[in-house]
């Protein structure tokens, strides 16, 4: 999706929170370092972005790339988890991202 993500993740030791935490930080590093190393003809207007909301939010260092939060929904039996599987790949196609 082009604004958000959704994915199915599972916490074995520690939290969820701490899991999601975790991926946020590590790839926002891993994008913004893309963004500045790479030609990219909205490199900075993207990087402007990044620098408003991290200062608007008050917390974020230098760049902030993810929203706070997230919204888990626990997929504890076959049903949800097939239909949550459904929606991952069929939401692309809903949005007209991509034709299959």
């Amino acid at each position: 999706m082009t604004s958000h993500i959704h994915l199915i993740a599972t916490a074995f030791d520690g939290e969820l929170q701490d899991v999601i935490r975790d991926f946020k930080k590590f790839t926002s590093k891993k994008i913004i370092e893309a963004i500045q190393e790479h030609p990219e003809s909205r490199r900075e207007w993207l990087l402007r972005k990044f620098s408003y909301e991290a200062q608007k939010a008050g917390r974020a260092k230098k760049y902030k790339f993810w929203q706070d939060g997230f919204h888990p929904i626990i997929l504890d039996t076959l049903e949800k988890m097939e239909q949550r599987v459904n929606y991952i790949h069929y939401n692309p196609v809903e949005a007209q991202i991509v034709f299959h």
